[in-house]
């Protein structure tokens, strides 16, 4: 179980997340959304370690240190890896570093998105979308029970993301928890198992999909009702530029 209890981040006079409560349990995929700005990323870092909070955060009852932050793993589309080594240098790297690597895992993923091919080459050489998908790729291999994606499907056209989604429902074990945080709703909405929104830095909103679907609300129509969507904003915002009523 991995477990935020009243935890508060701020930057200087800036509130980035504001008593922010959440329990993850194992197996379960979480979608994280919210504006940009809304403190999505914080709280991904917060949980790693990058930042200093209030409140506290525990991985199975136990404060999260060097000794068991190798079950936590991280994608972000700003990239965590080593942009002068090849991907098979990371694969050494990480089996090495990882005794749970996963080395099966990351040979398929590679043959999935296609880059088994340029496996030898520095990975600066990579497209951005091609980065994005060896970061996924890694997070996936290391071994760990959490695993957090911030963003890791930008430069993704929407057929290699469907794909993914898929094959992401194919290999996780039932003791693997997935938190992501993207913009991508729709795509995601047959995806996740549970919704949990952030609004300035604050939980607004955290419900399964499944009840969703038993309410007859969809995932978008909920978040809008959640930040109280004002469906007349573009009509309005016309108006104010055009001087016509529309």
């Amino acid at each position: 179980m991995l477990n935020l209890n009243h935890v508060t981040k701020k930057y200087g006079t800036q509130t980035a997340l504001s008593d922010v409560s959440l329990t993850l349990e194992r197996g379960e995929i979480v979608g994280l959304f919210g504006e940009n700005g809304a403190g999505k990323t914080t709280l991904m870092q917060s949980i790693l370690g990058f930042h200093r909070f209030e409140g506290d955060i525990t991985l199975d009852g136990e404060k999260i240190t060097h000794k068991n932050i190798t079950n936590i793993s991280y994608a972000t589309s700003a990239h965590s890896f080593f942009a002068n080594l090849s991907a098979a240098a990371h694969r050494d790297f990480y089996q090495s570093h990882f005794k749970t690597f996963n080395g099966a895992r990351f040979d398929a993923l590679m043959e999935f998105f296609s880059l088994t091919a340029a496996r030898h080459k520095p990975l600066f050489s990579f497209s951005t979308g091609q980065k994005n998908q060896f970061e996924v790729i890694l997070a996936l291999s290391q071994g760990a029970d959490y695993i957090l994606m911030d963003e890791p499907f930008a430069g993704n056209d929407i057929f290699n993301r469907e794909d993914f989604y898929k094959v992401l429902l194919g290999i996780l074990e039932p003791h693997e928890t997935v938190l992501l945080s993207t913009h991508l709703i729709e795509e995601v909405s047959d995806f996740i198992g549970r919704a949990v929104l952030l609004h300035k830095g604050q939980i607004i909103g955290d419900i399964r999909t499944e009840d969703l679907e038993e309410s007859g609300m969809t995932l978008t129509a909920y978040i809008k009702q959640q930040y109280r969507y004002q469906g007349d904003r573009v009509s309005k915002a016309l108006s104010a530029l055009t001087g016509e009523d529309l």
